[in-house]
């Protein structure tokens, strides 16, 4: 795999023949920081032991699909801002994706799974690791129909467009580099233009939304908005509820 442009965005770029898994292998390098900067990235395309929200299994055939782990150290000083890094990450990830595929609705599921016309293509895990903060993402590139493991998953391959993957994750790291950057700086996502740009590319916004939430709970109503700290409003029974962790499922567009 050859990636001059992404590689020119990170401060360290390595691609591997294959792997356990990206996200696990940056966390043993998140305590060397001189050798590991902000901004690593560590990508293959052959993940044998992803796991993704909720500790859900990811895997996909060999060279289907490509794993990116990127290790974030400058980060914002309010620790309650940094719930905004995998949101960030899945529009970064979403403009990434809709500029190869001119034409398609790509959105953002809150909080970060990217769709295409309302079908999976890429699903983002964050995790803290010490003072730094570990973004992976699996995206289906290559991933045949057939091969795509749910009805409601896509790939590129699928969408019938030949990736190309060393422009996405390009683009993918510029977005989240530069978003990042201002969130950091501004310490505000309103004012940092972060809260924008993640609306613009919710598509859970003006839903229906049925969430599952921590100790088996249920909760149906409609998705108002994002509030400061990024969590999702959903107004049920008169109130509106702020949701930081469940699981979203969107109602049939009519």
């Amino acid at each position: 795999m050859g990636f001059p442009r992404a590689a020119a965005v990170a401060s360290r770029f390595e691609a591997v023949a294959a792997t356990g898994s990206t996200n696990a292998d940056l966390r043993a390098h998140a305590s060397e920081a001189a050798s590991w900067p902000h901004l690593s990235v560590l990508v293959t395309d052959n993940q044998t032991a992803g796991r993704g929200r909720l500790d859900r299994v990811w895997v996909a055939p060999p060279g289907s699909s490509l794993a990116v782990s990127v290790l974030l150290r400058d980060l914002p000083d309010d620790v309650t801002a940094r719930g905004w890094i995998p949101l960030i990450a899945g529009a970064a990830m979403s403009d990434a994706v809709a500029a190869q595929l001119p034409g398609r609705e790509v959105s953002v599921k809150w909080p970060n799974d990217v769709l295409v016309d309302e079908r999976k293509i890429c699903g983002i895990l964050a995790e803290a690791a010490g003072t730094a903060v570990i973004v992976g993402s699996g995206v289906n590139t290559r991933m045949t129909a057939d091969q795509l493991p749910v009805p409601t998953a896509t790939s590129f391959a699928a969408e019938g467009a030949e990736v190309d993957q060393d422009r996405l994750l390009a683009d993918y790291l510029g977005g989240l580099r530069t978003h990042l950057a201002a969130l950091a700086q501004s310490g505000d996502a309103a004012g940092s233009g972060v809260h924008a740009a993640v609306t613009a590319r919710c598509a859970t916004i003006g839903r229906r939304v049925r969430v599952s939430l921590p100790g088996e709970r249920l909760l149906e109503g409609i998705a108002t908005g994002l509030d400061v700290d990024g969590r999702l409003l959903v107004a049920a029974g008169g109130v509106d509820h702020a949701i930081s962790a469940g699981d979203v499922v969107h109602a049939r567009l009519a």
